[in-house]
């Protein structure tokens, strides 16, 4: 199914860029690396560069160790114990280096779960901020991506999607994900181009 464009018309003063776990854990030779990461980060700079200012990055933050994290998170860091803080290079965790430079003005928010609202300080930051518009890109489409848009649409922000500034390692599910995001959220988000987002966000 096409993009519809933006339908709910021109991107305002009042958005937000909100870039998902661009981090060096996701890059080339990491055990958690996602090739296409690399094809969407020319896209996310420009759009990073043209607002660094409106620019809000997350960074997934691993458990310290093997089994210490809550319920089924231990679990889950069992299966991934060389990704934990105890066994990787510290700089994994970090933005990678053409998007950290933007930082400042850019801001950055650490999280230990998919989404970036369970633990509060996003929407301690947006709260009062006169911020109505989210500008949604990075990875993954399917997990993290999937976690800060159904965030953001039960917010009731409005929420646009960049489609050519998405990720994910597993084709099919990001297929299905761009299909669902068109269709059954068809009212609640705009999944558009980044040459359309430059083009109205000025």
């Amino acid at each position: 199914m096409a993009a519809r464009g933006l339908i709910h018309g021109p991107l305002g003063h009042t958005g937000l860029h909100i870039c998902v776990d661009m981090q060096r854990l996701f890059a080339p030779g990491s055990p958690w690396s996602v090739p296409w990461a690399q094809k969407v980060l020319p896209a996310i700079e420009e759009l990073v560069a043209s607002h660094p200012q409106r620019t809000l990055f997350t960074r997934f933050i691993p458990a310290a160790r093997p089994g210490e994290a809550p319920g089924t998170w231990a679990r889950y860091y069992e299966r991934w114990a060389e990704i934990t803080l105890a066994n990787i290079d510290p700089d994994l965790v970090e933005l990678m280096p053409t998007l950290a430079r933007f930082v400042p003005p850019a801001k950055v928010l650490d999280k230990h779960v998919y989404s970036p609202w369970t633990e509060g300080r996003l929407d301690a930051l947006l709260n009062g901020s006169g911020i109505d518009t989210l500008i949604i890109t990075g990875g993954e489409t399917d997990v993290c991506v999937l976690a800060t848009v159904l965030g953001a649409i039960d917010r009731g922000f409005r929420t646009v999607l960049v489609t050519d500034a998405i990720c994910s390692s597993a084709d099919a599910t990001h297929d299905a994900l761009m299909e669902l995001y068109r269709s059954r959220f068809s009212e609640q988000v705009e999944a558009v181009a980044m040459e359309m987002v430059l083009e109205s966000w000025r």
